[in-house]
């Protein structure tokens, strides 16, 4: 996941909704200022070592100013992720709409055309390697702790219809269509993403080097082929 321009692209969920309504413009300033601090904390100590007096610390605020945003820092861990995720997937959709028709050739997906996807999602590989770490974290906390897990469970199947749903979209867009249902096409498109992130980082740490992130297009545009089609 990777923190570029913020985007209104896809629905919000009847909780976030009713949640902003709330938001009074300078409650809203706040949330998003703890969101930022959250982020540099949390990269550079993890979310076991980062406390909330360092998130607040980092933004400016008291420990009150945070728990009338969130109830914990997994809570806030939760949001960030699901607004970096809501910025990638404008992000998706706007490098889409500027792509070339010949995206599809003979049937196929240019790979050259899911290099500069990615390149738009993942711009700093610094960044997407943070996110890889603090993912695994977060997904380690939420199979140890059922108070994290319910809600990580949640929000992973709200991103991934809404994903499902982005995608479509632009598939239709260049007359394309999955081979086969959406919600196991977006699984397997996610679960290959995100370990090429992992394999990403790891491979970097094994040479002493901080790793990049960004994971490589070859098995990408191999499943991007094996799951779509044309809709002719």
């Amino acid at each position: 996941m990777t923190t570029g321009p913020a985007s209104d692209v896809g629905s919000e969920s009847p909780v976030e909704r009713a949640f902003a309504a709330a938001l009074t413009p300078r409650r809203e300033r706040t949330r998003e200022r703890l969101l930022d601090a959250a982020y540099a904390v949390f990269a550079q100590h993890g979310i076991h070592g980062a406390s909330i007096e360092a998130v607040c610390e980092a933004a400016g605020f008291t420990r009150g100013a945070f728990y009338s945003n969130f109830s914990s820092k997994e809570e806030l861990f939760l949001a960030l992720a699901e607004r970096a995720m809501r910025r990638q997937l404008g992000a998706l959709e706007e490098i889409t709409r500027n792509l070339e028709p010949e995206v599809v050739r003979c049937g196929a997906v240019n790979p050259d055309a899911i290099s500069t996807i990615l390149s738009v999602m993942v711009p700093d590989p610094g960044d997407a390697r943070q996110w890889a770490l603090m993912r695994a974290e977060l997904e380690l906390l939420a199979m140890r702790d059922p108070d994290v897990g319910r809600p990580f469970l949640a929000q992973e199947e709200m991103i991934r219809t809404e994903l499902g749903a982005a995608i479509a979209r632009i598939l239709d867009d260049f007359g394309l269509r999955f081979t086969i249902d959406q919600r196991t096409a977006v699984d397997l498109l996610l679960s290959t993403y995100e370990s090429s992130a992992r394999a990403a980082v790891t491979a970097g740490q094994a040479v002493g080097q901080d790793g990049d992130a960004a994971p490589g297009t070859a098995v990408l545009s191999q499943l991007v082929n094996l799951l779509m089609t044309t809709t002719d």
